[in-house]
């Protein structure tokens, strides 16, 4: 009987576990508004995102060969910088 609970414990624990992290590490991702599998297809792309507190975030995006850091609010985007160099 207490083999039985022991087993159980061993099994289910690391079991829930892993789905916390899993569910955790999906909602980031998804939170970020990046796309959880890139599409290199697209003329636009995201290179990383920085979260500012509850209203804002830093974008780094690819456009036509240009790299731009834009600034994202509740009130609109605007442009920051253009032609960064990325490594």
């Amino acid at each position: 009987m207490i083999f039985e609970y022991l087993l159980r414990l061993f099994l289910v624990v690391p079991l829930i576990g892993g789905l916390a992290w899993g569910s955790l590490w999906l909602w980031k991702r998804l939170q970020l508004g990046l796309p959880v599998k890139p599409d290199t297809n697209r003329p636009v792309r995201v290179v990383d995102a920085v979260t500012l507190g509850t209203n804002g975030k830093l974008l780094v995006v690819e456009f036509n060969g240009d790299t731009l850091l834009l600034g994202v609010s509740r009130n609109g985007i605007s442009r920051l910088a253009s032609n960064l160099h990325s490594e």
